[in-house]
């Protein structure tokens, strides 16, 4: 992928030097322009990923130029630079669209942080809107039993609101397509649906990822860092698995929830956001409660409306449909011909009682897509895989079964992704030193490499 392109416009030729060399040597592309009317030229010619345009210039000043910009391209960030910043200018700024407030003289280590992190938030918004564009396509929810009727009529009303809402159901049921689905028919579709999985990542890096840091908050916060709260500013945060966020976080999460603020780590002053937090689990939080490991403040804070996903087998009706879904998702996916099940072959898998709910359904679909050279599947095709799968359960604890089934789950992302760990990690929800830490715990390697098994320590 070709280095960002930075538009850097200035009526000062030192700062059209000094920003692009600063630019340039972080591995930037850079085009410079001298003055307004320059910057706009230059502009028009596409291809420009950030603008840092100066605020004071003769002739056409930065916010003139600031609302050219927006006119031929309202979605491109542009971070103002300023040697007289002022609050009344920032806040134009901020209202014409720009992205940032910078003010000379910089540090030029802070003003990398900013062009880093308005184009991580960039590139954040883009891939939302692409993602938009494949759940749309690929994610949609499927069936039509009585359950999911009721599903999706609560969807239907949750959508619009402002309303806090509790996603609960098995592992593998859909809740982050329940809340995509909230998100996509709500008033913010068009800004960013940002998710964190709490269960993902260690208690003491947990708060970095929700708040972000600022530089030299801790060893080793070297730069400054956005959190998930600034990066769904507008948009909505989807707290996965928040049954498993310490007892410290939640008393945290909480404030923020009440007061539409929060502070960084090692910050001073409070940002505010507007965020909805939409929040899912598969676990029981009024038992969780009841152990001391939930905060039941925080419980009726996110549950203003609870929201149950069904798992598969309460609504076995709707396997015939998601079978053709998965089939024409798989077959466009990898290029395969048409394929389908025979009559027989579906009633197997009606009568199985799916643990992984429609994530095993899903594996299993795009499995025989792939696998399978004939264009009918039979039910000879589907007892193999459905029987391993029963005698393999047996009396096996859950934990068990679970471990097993996500080590299989693993290893099916990293060979759709041709063992690429960060798009694995990401089409897993995951981060990549948590998927690095399963794939050794599960002794998960590419055929011919090193691997290490056993539990890590």
């Amino acid at each position: 992928m070709a280095a960002a392109r930075l538009l850097i416009i200035d009526d000062e030729p030192e700062i059209l030097k000094q920003v692009s060399g600063l630019m340039e040597d972080e591995g930037y592309r850079t085009v410079t322009a001298a003055g307004g009317e320059a910057g706009v030229k230059a502009f028009s010619s596409g291809d420009i990923s950030l603008v840092l345009l100066d605020v004071y210039m003769p002739g056409m000043d930065g916010l003139t130029v600031l609302e050219k910009l927006k006119e031929i391209d309202p979605g491109v960030p542009v971070i103002m630079v300023s040697g007289q910043g002022s609050i009344e200018v920032a806040v134009k700024a901020t209202k014409l669209g720009a992205i940032d407030f910078v003010e000379k003289p910089f540090e030029p280590e802070e003003l990398l942080v900013r062009v880093r992190n308005a184009l991580e938030l960039q590139n954040l918004r883009s891939e939302n809107i692409r993602l938009a564009g494949e759940l749309r396509q690929s994610r949609v929810m499927v069936g039509r039993s009585e359950l999911m009727r009721a599903l999706e009529a609560d969807i239907a009303k949750a959508a619009p609101s402002k309303i806090r809402v509790l996603i609960t159901g098995e592992n593998g049921t859909g809740k982050e397509l329940v809340a995509s689905a909230i998100h996509e028919n709500s008033p913010r579709s068009d800004r960013p649906f940002v998710k964190l999985n709490c269960a993902a990542l260690p208690k003491d890096l947990i708060e970095s990822e929700l708040f972000g840091y600022e530089k030299g908050a801790f060893t080793g916060a070297t730069t400054r860092k956005l959190g998930k709260f600034e990066l769904a500013d507008g948009g909505t945060l989807l707290l996965d698995e928040i049954g498993d966020m310490s007892l410290d976080t939640q008393a945290k999460l909480l404030r923020v929830l009440e007061e539409e603020e929060f502070e960084k780590l090692g910050g001073r002053q409070p940002l505010k956001v507007d965020v909805r937090v939409i929040s899912s689990t598969n676990k029981n939080l009024q038992e969780e409660i009841k152990k001391g490991n939930f905060r039941e403040d925080l419980y009726h804070r996110i549950a203003a409306m609870p929201i149950a996903v069904p798992s598969l087998r309460e609504r076995k009706d709707d396997i015939p449909l998601l079978v053709e879904h998965f089939l024409e998702v798989f077959r466009h996916e990898n290029n395969r011909p048409e394929k389908r099940f025979t009559e027989g072959a579906v009633k197997v898998l009606m009568s199985y009682d799916w643990p992984g709910n429609v994530r095993e359904l899903k594996n299993l679909v795009e499995r025989l897509v792939i696998m399978s050279e004939a264009e009918v599947i039979t039910e000879d095709d589907i007892k193999p895989l459905v029987s391993e799968t029963r005698i393999a359960a047996g009396d096996r604890p859950l934990s068990e079964l679970t471990e097993e089934f996500e080590r299989s789950l693993i290893l099916s992302e990293l060979n759709k992704t041709g063992w690429n760990v960060s798009k694995a990690a990401s089409r897993l929800g995951i981060d990549r030193a948590n998927l690095h830490r399963k794939m050794r715990r599960y002794g998960i390697h590419r055929d011919g490499e090193p691997g290490v098994s056993g539990q890590e320590a």
